[in-house]
């Protein structure tokens, strides 16, 4: 089940190609309506793509180190595998660290001298899941468009096999929007966003307002980095925690 949510939110490869905006529409960009977690959220918020697909994740600052949180179908390759790494006009290129396909998340490091240094938002994950009626925030890149931001509340927790406890949100989410980072309105990381619901009677749906989230308390992010400390001669603080 998990394997075909996961795929629906990976096919955005095929709806880029196919859905062509026409020449005279554009993406307005107006900020004045967030609160200040908000915006910090989606100043954070990346798009990462291998040059075909593409999902989308969040710059953390895990002490010395840069990272991007994003969920592991956005980046089914190997470890040491580069991605392109997207940040309003800027490109940097990850580094994949760390791979959970069980939980569906995955961890990109970028190093030093990249052309997004000094930007993210500190590590700071929830130490429980969120409670139900949770207002969350996320911004993303849905599809063709350019980055959006969106509200909406915890509306419930489902068990997966193996996967453990899965965070149902009520908001928006569309093919694309995998590996967006959700955060609570205290600037708390709540979870990876890793698929959209779907209702298969009478006809397969997409139910683009019942998101799957896989919670932040699913990644070890000292486990998540121990490779990567291995293999860098200069250990960086972060690695010494």
């Amino acid at each position: 089940m998990k394997k075909l949510f996961a795929l629906l939110m990976g096919l955005m490869i095929s709806t880029t190609a196919i859905a062509e905006p026409s020449a005279d529409f554009q993406t307005i960009s107006i900020e004045e309506g967030l609160s200040k977690n908000e915006k910090k959220v989606r100043d954070a918020a990346v798009k990462i793509t291998d040059g075909y697909g593409h999902g989308s994740g969040s710059i953390i600052k895990y002490y010395d180190l840069q990272l991007v949180l994003t969920a592991q179908h956005v980046t089914s390759g190997h470890i040491g595998t580069q991605y392109l790494v997207v940040n309003g006009n800027t490109v940097a290129t990850g580094v994949l660290v760390y791979a959970d396909p069980l939980h569906d998340i995955a961890v990109l490091w970028l190093p030093e001298g990249n052309d997004l240094e000094g930007r993210g938002l500190k590590y700071n994950p929830r130490e429980e899941l969120s409670p139900i009626g949770g207002a969350i925030t996320y911004s993303g890149h849905p599809s063709w468009h350019s980055l959006m931001t969106y509200r909406g509340y915890v509306a419930g927790v489902e068990t997966l096999a193996g996967a453990g406890p899965q965070l149902m949100l009520n908001t928006y989410g569309w093919f694309g929007c995998s590996g967006s980072v959700i955060y609570d309105t205290n600037g708390h990381i709540v979870g990876i966003l890793w698929g959209v619901d779907i209702e298969r009677r009478p006809n397969l749906q997409v139910q683009e307002n019942m998101i799957w989230v896989s919670p932040i308390q699913n990644l070890d992010i000292k486990l998540a980095i121990k490779e990567l400390c291995t293999a860098l001669e200069d250990e960086p603080k972060a690695c010494r925690r």
